[in-house]
């Protein structure tokens, strides 16, 4: 009987415990599903979660979920980084997909700094960022064209216009020095100093500005540091990129000028028997052509929780719009990221190209004879002369000094650059606790090039030596290394970044140099150096200069409202004094959120109000090595029919020879309403650089022509605004981006408190102190007579040793005399500031409009107040007969015409400057337009592609502006004259012209 219980009871056990476990099976069920974005890429390693539970699991590589639920009532929970959290019902179904939505409330957007990288939200500094999409707005060779709008306070213009393979100088909040430099440096992935990769190759830009931000760079802050961070590998399936635009360029503008019967007409002014001769030829037309730019870059990305990859390769090809200039590169980036173990972090980041360059001469030092660049000989030379002799040889003017004809320069001259370029940076870091790491890098650039230029017996320039070869050739090599660590922790309400480093780095440069003339014929060019039987001295020159810096940031901050940054670097550099080369550079900033006070909770429609003040000192030694030394230099010396070789002195020691600094204050407020719809950044700023680096001038009987000290202070002071909405949400948006920056320069103390002279005029106009710095005064002032029109018949003339004084002649007014007061006649001393070429403000709009596939984006750009001195139209606008003239020159004055603005001909005026050459540069540019399709991913999953846009776009469609020169955004800078950087601004002379482009491009990921 107990027996039979139990074997029932037994039984019924059993049978109990399958009926449970049937309930149980029914109850809970299998859910699967892809995460995708709202581009339609999948997204792997996004957290699912049973909201409620602790169950849960990742999508793997493909954005593929498996999850067991219980119940229809069960919900999900997907979160990820940079992704708005979304919970979901599951109800009945067993699929669920999912689209994640990028998280747009900035504050979080997290945002690099020297040595790491903060919460948009934690920043105390004046940082301002731009996207991958707008650096890759428009096919360009360099980032830098691209950033030019994109930031306040950032002023960036081409060194020569439209040139395949020009470089840009940068500004940021106005020029820092007077005779150093004032380009702010280049940190590619923590390396400072190295390359940009192709703007494809770019993640994003971050743009420190105020000392709080910059400090951490200590000696090489002062103007500033663009940050470049590239792209690099994710987790998840292998993904193919490829990218490719197709441009066609054409010249902005051209000069009118005179046409072959309109220039006799005007030589006959001045020599009645001029016959010409007897061709009308455009010299513009015949240089220019249309531009070609031909850009592919294919990428592969991918890897996964342990090892991540990204490998690029691009090609730019350009012909430029004047005949004889190009410009190709090859380059190949890639970045990998290894996590090697639980606590070890590797990175390898590699970068290589070669870049040939074929250039025109342009922005010439000189146009006397023999000397003229295309361009300015293009607007020089007689119209009224062919290409070519009857003889096949080419023609020369017939007119003042002789020159070659444009479009011989252009084709019978060759120059070549080829430039090799490598450089890698690797990293390993330590996870020590998870409070504390260690991080070391190790960088290195390898840049060789060469530089070839031959001047055929064809040309003036080789004629009298039966051809002029020259070769150059360049090594440059830096190794960098950083070591720091990272103390990150958070108590409660108290959260603590605490860097700690010391950096080296090591720049070399080799120099070789020979030439050759008397060649027997023009065949090999450069190449065949040894055919020339009279050799040119050779040269060749080392340098090299160390950076030794130990730093510290730390980042407090409580309650995430009250943020405190402290920054300190102590910099030693070679390029000083011995007692003089280490200098501390120390800042701090102040950060509150006042969003976060409860006085503010009930204005709902503020979501962000943060308070920053900063202050702190930065440092300039961007000056070549050994200039704090006595230097000795080569010099020749006929004895008879021998040549000696003998050393004098060239440069004088100067043991007191130290750093610039520059001391900045900066206070600034970032406000967004309306869940960040809108957001406002504004800044004021006050900058006093001291103990400037000046390349003072020495009297002649020293025998030295200049000498570098530390003398005088310059303030920059300014306000920035930035301003971002989000028009429209939904099917169809619309965002906007504006800035306008205000920027003061100001020269506060100069030596002995005298005016300080400089020459920017190219040296045939055989002008001097064309510009002046002046305690009070911005840098690059222009310095001339105050034009006061044409002197009619019946007039008082001024007496004045070589100033007109007869009808119709140039008329200027005395202001000033030997004693500071007019005195009735016309002297040098009657000249003063005419002309600034540092803009009130400049500002830009971007705006972008996207619906279903379609986006749309137009860019403008400009600028307001700034004035150039156009050394081009006083050339041809003298009216003195010895080149060719503007159509200005057939209003010129003559009895018959009085009532004009225009001199009459003469061939005995002088060249000076004066407020008649000084234009309004002013401008508003339509800088790029933009429409492009995203084809539907349903439609490109039969072909197995992830995604297809196409493109087209337009680069200076329009441009509204007063300036009757050539384009208000050209330069002209004399590469003789060290000085270059900051003085010469504002000038337009042989400068390479901008153009218009119009592209079409397509972007397609597999």
């Amino acid at each position: 009987m107990n027996i039979f219980l139990t074997r029932n009871s037994r039984s019924l056990l059993g049978l109990l415990a399958m009926m449970m476990s049937c309930w149980a099976w029914a109850q809970q069920r299998t859910v699967t599903g892809t995460v995708t974005t709202t581009d339609g890429e999948e997204l792997p390693g996004v957290s699912v979660l049973v909201s409620g539970t602790t169950s849960g699991t990742i999508t793997d590589m493909d954005g593929n979920y498996t999850l067991s639920v219980e119940g229809d009532d069960a919900r999900l929970i997907f979160s990820f980084i940079g992704f708005e959290q979304k919970e979901v019902a599951v109800g009945s179904r067993s699929v669920v997909d999912v689209t994640m939505t990028d998280d747009l409330v900035s504050l979080d957007e997290v945002v690099v700094v020297g040595y790491g990288a903060v919460k948009k939200s934690d920043l105390t500094g004046s940082v301002s960022s731009v996207k991958a999409e707008e650096i890759a707005a428009f096919p360009a060779l360099s980032a830098v064209q691209t950033l030019q709008g994109r930031a306040a306070g950032v002023q960036i213009q081409s060194n020569n216009g439209g040139q395949p393979g020009a470089d840009y100088s940068i500004k940021i909040r106005g020029g820092t020095s007077i005779n150093a430099s004032s380009d702010p440096i280049r940190v590619v992935d923590g390396f400072v100093g190295a390359e940009m990769p192709p703007p494809e190759d770019i993640a994003s830009i971050e743009i420190l500005k105020d000392a709080s931000a910059t400090a951490i760079y200590g000696s090489r802050g002062a103007n500033g540091v663009i940050l470049i961070t590239t792209k690099r590998g994710k987790a998840g399936k292998t993904k193919i990129n490829f990218n490719s635009s197709y441009t066609t360029q054409s010249v902005l503008n051209e000069l009118d000028l005179l046409n072959g019967e309109e220039f006799g007409d005007y030589m006959r002014q001045l020599t009645p028997a001029y016959e010409g001769g007897g061709a009308n030829t455009n010299w513009q037309e015949e240089i220019y052509q249309t531009g070609i730019i031909a850009n592919n870059q294919l990428s592969i990305t991918g890897g996964n929780e342990n090892l991540r990859y990204y490998v690029s390769g691009t090609y730019f090809d350009q012909q430029g719009v004047v005949i004889g200039s190009g410009y190709n590169r090859y380059s190949v980036n890639s970045n990998m990221d290894i996590q090697a173990n639980d606590f070890l972090k590797l990175g390898v980041s590699l970068y290589g190209r070669r870049s040939t360059s074929e250039g025109v001469t342009t922005q010439e030092n000189s146009g006397g004879a023999g000397q003229a660049g295309v361009i300015s000989s293009a607007f020089r030379f007689n119209p009224d002369l062919g290409i070519y002799h009857p003889d096949g040889t080419y023609t020369t003017s017939t007119i003042g000094d002789e020159i070659d004809n444009p479009y011989a320069l252009a084709t019978a001259y060759e120059r070549e650059r080829v430039t090799d370029r490598f450089q890698t940076n690797n990293y390993a870091e330590v996870e020590i606790a998870d409070w504390l790491t260690f991080k070391s890098t190790l960088g290195l650039t390898y840049n060789n090039w060469r530089n070839g230029e031959y001047y055929p017996s064809s040309l003036i320039a080789g004629a009298s030596q039966n051809g002029l070869a020259e070769m150059e050739t360049m090594k440059q090599t830096s190794v960098l290394s950083e070591n720091y660590f990272t103390i990150n922790k958070t108590v409660g309400d108290h959260s603590l970044t605490w860097v700690n480093g010391y950096s080296y780095q090591h720049n070399q440069s080799e120099r070789f140099n020979a030439g050759n003339r008397q060649f027997i014929n023009d065949a090999a060019g450069y190449w065949g150096l040894g055919n020339g039987s009279d050799p040119l001295v050779p040269g060749s020159s080392i340098t090299e200069s160390v950076i030794k810096s130990y730093y510290s940031r730390a980042n407090y901050s409580f309650l995430n409202r009250y943020i405190l940054t402290m920054t300190a670097r102590y910099d030693g550099a070679s390029n000083f004094a011995a007692k003089n080369k280490w200098a501390f550079f120390p800042s701090a900033a102040l950060a509150w959120d006042m969003k976060g006070e409860s006085f503010l909770d009930p204005v709902d429609f503020i979501s962000q109000w943060k308070w920053r003040v900063s202050y702190g000192v930065t440092g300039n030694q961007a000056i070549g090595p050994y200039q704090s030394l006595a230097e000795l230099a080569s010099i020749y010396h006929s004895n008879g029919d021998q040549l000696q070789n003998a050393l004098k002195v060239d440069n004088l020691a100067n043991d007191q020879l130290t750093w610039e600094s520059t001391t900045q204050f900066d206070i600034g407020a970032d406000i967004g309403i309306y869940d960040g719809r809108v957001n406002l950044t504004v800044d004021y700023y006050r900058m006093e650089t001291q103990d400037l680096l000046v390349q003072r001038q020495l009297p002649s009987y020293v025998g030295v022509s200049s000498q570098w000290q530390n003398i005088g202070r310059l303030e920059n002071k300014g306000v920035e605004l930035s301003l971002n909405t989000r028009n429209f949400v939904g099917p169809f948006t619309w965002d906007t981006d504006f800035n306008i920056s205000f920027n003061r320069n100001k020269i506060l103390e100069l030596p002995d408190h005298a005016d300080e002279f400089y020459n920017s005029a190219p040296g045939h106009f055989l002008l001097s102190n064309t510009g002046i710095l002046r305690e009070g005064e911005a840098v690059g002032s222009f310095y001339g007579f105050i034009y006061d029109g044409i002197y009619q018949a019946g007039d008082e003339f001024l007496p004045g040793s070589g100033f007109e004084q007869e009808a119709g002649g140039e008329r200027f007014q005395d202001i000033s005399g030997p004693d500071g007061v007019p005195d009735g006649e016309l002297t040098n001393d009657d000249r003063t500031i005419i002309g600034n070429p540092n803009p009130d403000f400049i500002w830009s709009m971007n705006n972008t409009f996207t619906y279903k596939g379609f986006d749309l984006n137009v860019f403008f750009q400009g600028s307001q107040g700034n004035e150039m001195l156009n050394y081009t139209l006083m050339e041809l606008d003298i009216l003195t007969g010895q080149n060719n003239a503007t159509k200005a020159a057939l209003d010129a004055w003559t009895p018959t015409n009085p009532n004009t603005d225009v001199p009459k001909v003469t061939g005995t005026r002088s060249k000076r400057v004066s407020t008649r050459w000084v234009y309004d540069a002013s401008y508003i540019r339509l800088k790029n337009v933009a429409l492009g399709y995203t084809f539907p991913k349903a439609l490109l999953a039969k072909a197995k592609i992830s995604s297809l846009r196409m493109y087209v776009s337009a680069q200076n469609l329009l441009t509204f502006t007063e300036y009757p020169g050539l384009d208000p955004e050209v330069g002209y800078r004399n590469s003789n004259n060290s000085r270059n950087g900051n003085l010469m601004v504002g000038l337009d002379y042989g400068s390479y012209p901008n153009v218009r482009a119009f592209t079409f491009g397509i972007n397609l990921g597999l």
